[in-house]
Order: structure tokens, then sequence, then C-alpha cells
């Protein structure tokens, strides 16, 4: 039976929804004051929250990078998360069999923008019955996920959200086309914009990802006014501390401005 989000069939139209948590689950302690902190913000101001952690980073620059605490318990940790706070969760996958393994912890399992074309994640995915949340790939058009979305709607599953995270035009940077918000909304299905991972710099020659935090609110703002239905965002209380995309995360304590903001762009144009 198909698991649906239930805001998801119900959107309002001067409201937007929020994906965001931390990227990776770090320890048991953080996941918890951070959910905490963005359920409040949001409560607020009326906007369903979907908590964001990955249990593992398979895309790492550097085999020493930071890749998880272990995928069991991270898992664990995301479905207290959300029996603690009442709110649904997602984590990505990488491999076929790992759609079944956290489709038991987490409400929505999400597909790596690098993975987006992979087949067999797609439709093991999409089996499990969960709502699925495919990430544009950094090479492809919002036109080009229409075969994305069909691979699952093929597979038996209708819960899809679908999310942008910029294009890459040229080496170690990102550009965001505000044409795929529209493009891919035509399909039907709710359209996020990763307003971080969006201004990341990657492969930089240090091996460690770069970004532009300081424009994260002007690309959720240009967002919000092309019609995107929710935002994605990743935040810690230290950036400078965390152990994995530190250098385009959004400080936790800034999150409730750039909120408001965005509700404010949003009732304006409803």
């Amino acid at each position: 039976m198909p698991h649906q989000i239930p805001f998801l069939s119900n959107l309002r139209p001067d409201r937007f929804f929020l994906l965001a948590g931390p990227c990776v689950i770090e320890n048991d302690t953080n996941p918890f004051i951070i959910a905490e902190k963005l359920l409040t913000i949001c409560s607020n101001n009326d906007i369903p929250l979907v908590f964001k952690g990955s249990y593992r980073k398979a895309n790492r620059t550097r085999l020493d990078s930071f890749s998880g605490i272990g995928d069991l318990k991270a898992l664990k940790i995301l479905r207290k998360v959300s029996e603690s706070f009442g709110i649904p969760v997602v984590t990505d996958i990488h491999q076929p069999e790992e759609a079944a393994v956290a489709a038991e912890y987490v409400d929505i399992l999400q597909i790596p923008a690098f993975l987006c074309r992979q087949t067999d994640l797609l439709v093991a995915a999409a089996l499990t019955g969960k709502t699925v949340n495919i990430k544009k790939g950094q090479f492809l058009s919002g036109n080009a996920m229409k075969f994305a979305v069909d691979k699952i709607k093929q597979s038996g599953n209708e819960n899809i959200m679908l999310t942008d995270r910029g294009n890459m035009y040229g080496y170690n940077d990102l550009v965001v086309d505000f044409r795929n918000i529209p493009e891919m909304r035509s399909f039907g299905v709710p359209v996020i914009m990763d307003i971080t991972h969006s201004l990341q710099q990657p492969n930089q020659s240090s091996g460690v990802t770069g970004g532009k935090p300081e424009m994260i609110s002007l690309i959720g703002s240009a967002a919000i006014a092309s019609g995107a239905d929710g935002i994605f965002l990743e935040t810690h209380p230290e950036p400078s501390l965390a152990l994995s995309d530190g250098a385009n995360m959004l400080r936790l304590s800034l999150v409730e401005e750039l909120i408001n903001k965005l509700v404010r762009i949003r009732e304006a144009i409803s």
C-alpha cells in the first residue's frame, strides 16, 4: 500500500513545506536539537516540516572523508526523531538493496542527483510504496526528469517529489536555472528547491567541497517566487564543525529569519 505524506495532497497556495536538517547524522544529540528548533519555526509559520538526515554519505571526494556513524544506528536515530516530534523523515539511498532497509525507518526515500537515472535504484525505491524524492541531476534539464517520474509511476507508485539543486555549466561551480521549477511542476508532482546544495562549489583542490552560504536567502527567495512547492536546506548549529558539507550549510540560528522572509514572499504572490 502506498505511503502518502498527508500534506503533499493538500498544499496551501500561500505556504510551502520545508525539508531540512543536517547533512549527515553525526551523533545522537544534534538531530534532536536541530529538529526541535526547526519544528518550532515551522509551527509558528504553519509550514509542514520533513526532517532530513543522511544515514550514510556515499558520495565523498576523498576516501578519508566522514561517511557516517553506522547505518543501523543512524536509521534508528532518524526514526526516533520522527516518533519524538511527530514529523516525517527523509534520507537518501544509493543502492537498490538499501531501499527496503531504509524504508523500515523513514517516510521518504531520496534519490541523489548523480543517481537520478539509475533505473534499478528508482524501481527499488518505488516498490517500497514510500514517497520518493528524486533530485534532478546537475547534468539534466528539468524536462528530462519526466523520465525519472515515469519510472516511479510505472512501478506502481504515484507518491513522487522532485528537487532541483542547480546545474553544472563548468568546473567547480553550479548555476540555478529557475525555469526548471515550472517545467518540473508540469509533471503534476511537488517541486522542491535545494537552496544549500545548489550553492556548492564541488571538487575543490583541497578535496573538500566549498560553497556560498551568503547567497542562500537569494536562491530561496527566487525559488519561492518561481513557484517552488518546497524548500530543502541543510543546517547545523555550528556549520564550521559539521562533518560534511559545512561550507554551504545555513547556521541553525539563521533559519528562522530566512523562513519568515520566504513566507512573506509566498503570501505576497499567492
